[in-house]
């Protein structure tokens, strides 16, 4: 029989999950754990048609995925998620929100969060995840895993994998390849989807084939860019006239390299396989990657390297500068092709650009699209030309001052010091105990939106090779550094930063980093961004947080991230020659958690004072602007200065909207390039701003009460472990967000496109009409947003009305 004809049965006869598995999302699930529960590990693949659309804010790999959980049919023993991506925890989240409210599959399912860092503490924290994973395995199975059943599945893992290893280097390697590549990534599938005795009987049977199969003709080439869980563009590619010999991806020819140490307990060799640098993952460097690709290519002597980037990846296209670089100095032909579904026909011109490729190891440049006579387009939405905000407190003006005076000091500290740049949701405090200067990224990314210079730095990241669509908020400094304009700079320009800090919160935010060091020669620290792995979670976690903490967190979290900031403290002495002191530390958590109350008393009086003393015009900037300083005493008398302001204009009766008859909750990034944007209303309809994530935030998220110099750190882990969670995971931002909407007494809440979809989900059941509008926070508001924000307010408005008159009669009968 041909290979092929063998694969296609072997996939049919694996396309439905029996009840006897565990359905395995990640291409690094711990698969030896479930064979050892007598248990088959089954990879779970997106749905090609993807449906109804059940949560809009997950990729279109994430609905398919969704999608094949809950389709008719799928009924295994349990399923398991992992951290191969960042939208697979994100995934598991939104899961886990959808099991909370009763809408959730009825498979149990759990996350097993296995990060990839090097380190010892990464290594514990893996172990600890992988004892928790097993007990729950333990419970689908009904009875112990015990140290032999794990040898025994560690050994027939290995075997397999050893096995298809070898038939693929007889198949595809040399110039007489009989495997393709789209064939080889089915038998990968099919063999991750099989008990043993099946994978041996197909492997039986693919090496009597192997020997009678033709040469298969075609150019030699090398798959980079995303994974690929399915083989149907593979075919399509192959089809044009390539050979796919080898791929860089976790569920190509990588997979099988992953077998287990046999020197170490199961556990710990799979904890350190996910430890290895050359595992494909989002984390994994790119120029690793890229150096680790050309050397492999050009030992199998290949015609070309294509990387393809699919729809929704975001990684994947800041991989392709590297990438290009790398082969371009091995000599060989690269392509790069982004946006391809990875289940629907290629479209002509794209056929026509990699066929041209294939036959002459050329990139053919695009011709221009013919246009034809048809009808005129709907106009493009006018853009407002943004309006300068009216602020009503006297220290906003004054902080923004102050700001920048400190940048010009921050300036010339840079040009004979150190200086670092750190993403939001990083620890900051570290580097305020060294006195080393530093900007927080998001403060740069909003001075580059409100001096309107997105589309120049868009335009300098298309020039250097980097994508200018992905994480655009995240980019701006890494533009910046591109920019050598620095007349026309926002500011006279971002210095260049000698240390570069982020927690990996997000799959394409390391890449960035990770660029960003390569052009200005900075040190990079990069902190795992861990996953809140429980089912059942403390819902009402901002009363818990500020005293509580250690009761509340996860302490493998905990332990990780304390273990994480001791080596950045390392790494940042190693660059300055300083040394920290905790004592200094203690003094600046101090201050932070000074700054935090002063935070929590400004929201809380603005929350339950009528008509409203200030508006998110004023709050935002207010807020964020000594927040960009916390641990100074500067920025602890700001806030409350901030906070004595406010109270003193609610003892006034000062309103920000004198005629309030509607508030209004922002979700979502602000729109620092048109704070005006939230007043537009005001007149018109009596509605105000009184909230945004950045006040809210500040009050309940920060404020972490510890004893002294033994415990500091592990206060500062438990401050940034969950910043990403109180933001993004759906249940523990959904209930923060409607607790936030009914303690401001909010009617309405109006939401950016970086918004949780569950998030607002949750706002709504709580009874808060939300309207969802087109509109990312690096620009401005238009005319069509405009009109539909005034419709939802006259919809609001009629409502209050309404209810008013209602009441009104009730009182009278």
């Amino acid at each position: 029989m041909p290979i092929s004809d063998i694969v296609a049965e072997a996939m049919a006869g694996c396309a439905v999950a029996p009840s006897d598995v565990i359905a395995c999302l990640g291409s690094d699930a711990p698969r030896e754990l479930i064979a050892a529960a007598g248990l088959v590990p089954w990879a779970i693949v997106p749905a090609s048609v993807v449906g109804t659309v059940a949560h809009p804010g997950l990729s279109h790999r994430s609905q398919g995925i969704l999608a094949a959980i809950e389709a008719d049919g799928f009924a295994p023993r349990g399923l398991v998620l992992t951290h191969a991506a960042a939208e697979d925890a994100q995934l598991f989240a939104v899961l886990r929100e959808l099991h909370r409210t009763g809408r959730g599959p009825q498979t149990p399912f759990a996350f097993v969060d296995l990060l990839h860092g090097v380190e010892d503490a990464v290594r514990r924290y893996n172990l600890s995840r992988l004892t928790a994973f097993q007990a729950w395995l333990e419970q689908r199975a009904g009875h112990s895993i015990d140290a032999d059943a794990l040898e025994a599945a560690r050994q027939r893992e290995n075997a397999f994998k050893s096995r298809l290893a070898a038939l693929f280097t007889a198949g595809r390697s040399g110039n007489t390849p009989r495997l393709s590549g789209a064939d080889g990534l089915d038998l990968i599938r099919v063999i991750s989807r099989v008990s043993g005795a099946k994978a041996s009987r197909i492997l039986d049977d693919l090496d009597t084939a192997l020997e009678a199969s033709p040469v298969l003709e075609g150019r030699r080439i090398v798959l980079t860019g995303s994974p690929h869980e399915t083989s149907a563009l593979y075919r399509q590619i192959e089809s044009l006239g390539a050979i796919i010999v080898a791929e860089d991806h976790g569920w190509g020819d990588p997979w099988l390299a992953a077998t287990l140490d046999e020197t170490v307990s199961v556990p710990e060799a799979i904890a350190l396989r996910s430890q290895s640098p050359a595992w494909p993952s989002p984390m994994q460097s790119a120029d690793t990657r890229a150096a680790a690709l050309a050397l492999r290519a050009k030992a199998l002597s290949v015609d070309a390297v294509i990387h393809c980037g699919l729809l929704g990846d975001e990684v994947a296209p800041w991989d392709v500068k590297p990438t290009r670089q790398a082969l371009n100095e091995a000599g060989i032909a690269f392509l790069a092709i982004a946006g391809l579904s990875p289940t629907a026909a290629l479209d002509a011109e794209t056929s026509s650009l990699i066929s041209h490729f294939l036959a002459t190891g050329e990139v053919r440049t695009p011709a221009p699209k013919v246009t034809t006579a048809r009808p005129s387009p709907a106009p493009k939405p006018v853009e407002r030309e943004p309006r300068r905000s009216r602020k009503s407190l006297d220290c906003t003006a004054d902080f923004g001052a102050w700001q920048r005076d400190w940048f010009a000091g921050v300036r010339e500290q840079a040009a004979s010091g150190p200086f670092a740049v750190v993403n939001a949701d990083a620890p900051q405090e570290i580097l305020r105990a060294l006195d080393i200067p530093y900007v927080v990224n998001q403060w740069w990314a909003s001075i580059v939106a409100a001096k309107q210079k997105a589309g120049h730095y868009g335009r300098l990241l298309r020039a250097a090779d980097y994508p200018s669509h992905v994480e655009t908020y995240s980019a701006q400094g890494l533009a910046a550094a591109l920019d050598d304009q620095l007349d026309d700079a926002p500011w006279g320009g971002l210095p260049t930063p000698s240390a570069l800090a982020l927690i990996a919160g997000s799959d394409p935010s390391p890449r960035i980093f990770e660029a960003w060091a390569r052009e200005t020669g900075a040190d990079l620290f990069v902190f795992d961004r861990s996953i809140e792995s429980r089912i059942d979670l403390p819902i009402d976690w901002w009363d818990d947080m500020p005293e509580r903490w250690e009761q509340t967190l996860e302490p493998e979290r905990l332990e990780l991230m304390s273990a994480q900031i001791e080596q950045q403290i390392t790494q940042l002495e190693t660059l300055t020659g300083r040394t920290l002191d905790l004592a200094r530390l203690v003094e600046v958590m101090n201050l932070v958690n000074e700054q935090e109350d002063y935070y929590r008393r400004t929201r809380d009086l603005i929350a339950r004072t009528h008509p409203v003393p200030v508006g998110v015009v004023d709050t935002m900037p207010a807020t964020m602007v000594p927040q960009w300083h916390r641990g100074t005493v500067w920025a602890r008398d700001a806030a409350r200065r901030f906070y004595e302001e406010v109270a003193q204009r609610a003892a006034d009766g000062e309103a920000a909207c004198p005629g309030e008859r509607l508030r209004l909750m922002w979700v979502g990034r602000g729109l620092w390039s048109d704070t005006g944007f939230y007043q537009r209303w005001e007149e018109s309809h009596g509605a105000v701003f009184v909230w945004s994530m950045y006040l809210g935030l500040a009050a309940d998220g920060y404020l972490r009460s510890f004893a002294g110099e033994h415990d500091v750190i592990r206060a500062l882990a438990a401050r940034f472990v969950t910043m990403g969670d109180e933001l993004r995971m759906p249940t523990w931002s959904g209930a923060w967000h409607v607790k936030e909407a009914r303690t401001h007494g909010c009617h309405g809440a109006v939401a950016i496109d970086d918004a949780d979809p569950l998030v607002l989900e949750a706002l709504e059941r709580a009874g808060v009409p939300v309207l969802r509008i087109a509109l990312n926070n690096m620009g401005s508001g238009n005319e069509v947003v405009s009109a539909e924000i005034a419709a939802f307010l006259d919809t609001l408005d009629a409502g209050r009305s309404t209810a008013n008159a209602a009441e009104t009669s009730k009182g009278r009968l």
